[in-house]
């Protein structure tokens, strides 16, 4: 039964939609899917267009809306918008480690996880928009870094089904290896390092110093967890979004308190770490990470934790060797690692099951080139010129072998320039899509 909420400036209805586990067979298990409607108060009862938000991930669940701010509110200008839980997340039959303990052993839990990619979703999202609109009604969609790779997923599998298109920060690679992401994304990570020091240039030796000293001292995180040298720079995740980089300095310099025996590090820098480096609220993120690049035709599509792999060819990232050097101790950046599963207790249980997607070799293509080629479905976006989590090159690539797309290229936003831009990086596409630019 839906459950209506007013908030300020908006309603929102509930909707839970029970889906095929594996939609090849639709009569076998069903998990539930949650998707959270949402329209400008005083608009209930109009015929307005669907906006699909696809959120960015893998593994991370819709917003919660408080009222009509940011990008929501540009978009019930003109739409009913509809936030969807992807499969695994939020309220939509969570996976993640009390919930995978009762699919049985690793194997079995990696089997139900393949099931947790670009392509399911997409499958979700066609039977919920048949449900929802009707068989002939077609919906806009909106991806957000992530959901932009669903939205080609979506134009891949089912393009009859989508109106018009705008995707932020989330032109995937058509054919880019995990090995290739990666070997692309550590200068990136780099250059926004080495711009972190140069705003912040006292950061060098307080980074030095707390990396010398985990190096002989690992430190217990307040939940368990275990902050070594390397889980330290991935810290480094903030310095792809606008205020990232202000926000790492803030923490560092509340680093150290005078203990009894002398300096150690505070119980406010190591709350304010957990709450960066924990994947207990998005455990899919860490799980799924490497998966979604993982295609058939593309280096066999084993993935086989390339972040790690690839890291041997950037020796810059190796904190021993700077400290040895007296060089920066660089952070690393949207890179999951084998170890964190050692290190994080959200995600110990999973390391098995993680190890064996990482070794999956026959995951399906996500993305069909020719449909692709010969794309009908109108496509704005916006591709950050200086983004850290998608290298520009690529989505500009991807732009030119789909058919029908439309980009805006800026510096002016980071990776996150949907959410805190307050709407503009929206309303220019839009615009686009309207004839206005």
């Amino acid at each position: 039964m839906s459950t209506t909420s007013r908030l300020p400036g908006i309603v929102t209805t509930d909707h839970v939609f029970r889906v095929p586990l594996d939609h090849r067979r639709p009569e076998g298990e069903r998990i539930e899917v949650y998707a959270r409607e949402v329209v400008a108060a005083g608009r209930e009862d109009e015929d307005l267009p669907w906006l699909l938000f696809l959120q960015g991930g893998p593994g991370g669940k819709a917003g919660r809306p408080l009222g009509r701010d940011g990008w929501l509110g540009r978009a019930l200008d003109g739409y009913r918008v509809l936030l969807l839980d992807q499969r695994g997340t939020g309220r939509s039959t969570p996976a993640n480690r009390q919930t995978l303990a009762g699919r049985g052993d690793a194997q079995q839990q990696a089997e139900y996880l393949t099931h947790f990619r670009a392509d399911s979703i997409v499958r979700d999202a066609e039977r919920i928009r048949r449900l929802l609109l009707g068989e002939d009604t077609k919906w806009s969609l909106l991806g957000q870094s992530y959901g932009g790779f669903c939205t080609l997923t979506y134009l891949s599998q089912a393009p009859e089904g989508v109106r018009e298109a705008f995707v932020t920060g989330g032109l995937a690679g058509l054919r880019t290896s995990a090995d290739d992401v990666y070997r692309t994304a550590y200068p990136r990570v780099a250059d926004k390092n080495a711009a972190h020091y140069r705003r912040y240039p006292g950061d060098v030796e307080a980074v030095r110093r707390i990396a010398a000293h985990l190096a002989g001292r690992p430190a217990p995180l307040p939940d368990g967890g275990m902050l070594t040298v390397q889980a330290f720079q991935g810290l480094g995740m903030l310095l792809g979004g606008g205020s990232g980089s202000g926000t790492l300095h803030y923490l560092l310099e509340e680093a150290w308190v005078e203990g009894v025996d002398g300096p150690e590090l505070s119980d406010t820098f190591m709350a304010g770490v957990q709450a960066q480096l924990s994947f207990a609220s998005g455990p899919l993120y860490a799980v799924m990470h490497e998966s979604i690049y993982g295609q058939r035709s593309v280096d066999g599509g084993c993935t086989g934790w390339a972040a790690e792999r690839v890291r041997k060819e950037f020796p810059e990232f190796d904190a021993e060797q700077a400290l040895a050097s007296e060089q920066p101790v660089l952070f690393t950046g949207e890179m999951i690692y084998p170890w964190l599963f050692e290190t994080d207790p959200a995600l110990r249980p999973l390391r098995e099951t993680a190890h064996l997607l990482a070794d999956r070799t026959d995951w399906p293509d996500l993305y069909d080139l020719d449909k692709l080629a010969a794309n009908e479905v109108p496509v704005y976006a916006a591709v950050y010129q200086d983004d850290m989590y998608v290298d520009a090159a690529d989505s500009l690539a991807t732009a030119r072998a789909v058919r029908n797309v439309r980009t805006w290229v800026t510096n002016e936003w980071e990776h996150d320039g949907l959410r805190v831009s307050g709407g503009a990086v929206l309303d220019r596409l839009i615009r686009m899509a309207r004839g206005e630019l």
